[in-house]
């Protein structure tokens, strides 16, 4: 089994239907595609209710593997699109992946 070192795992967190933009920045900043995940959330800027119930907001995860060297730049570019300084818009954060297997433009570049 060959595995691979030197990469970051992005992960991306936004309101419904805000993923394709995450994933067309990522990729013209270098990386090569990412995986969309949904999920429900709630948050200190999501207390909406309807007839006295609360509402949990639909979400999308965009889990991005991206070598370190690319890392900056494609978070930076995350972040411009999905316009995530400004309250409420979502969070996108890093995690190191200490070793990953089965991607194949990566056995090709190797």
């Amino acid at each position: 089994m060959s595995l691979h070192e030197g990469y970051d795992l992005i992960i991306t967190i936004v309101k419904k239907g805000f993923s394709e933009n995450i994933l067309k920045a990522s990729r013209e900043a270098g990386a090569e595609g990412g995986t969309i995940l949904f999920g429900r959330g709630a948050g200190i800027h999501e207390k909406a209710k309807i007839m006295g119930i609360p509402i949990e907001p639909e979400k999308e995860i965009v889990f991005t593997i991206i070598r370190k060297n690319l890392t900056n730049k494609v978070v930076d570019a995350i972040v411009k699109a999905g316009k995530l300084t400004e309250p409420g818009k979502g969070i996108c954060f890093v995690l190191e992946v200490k070793q990953v297997a089965g991607i194949c433009h990566v056995t090709e570049e190797l």
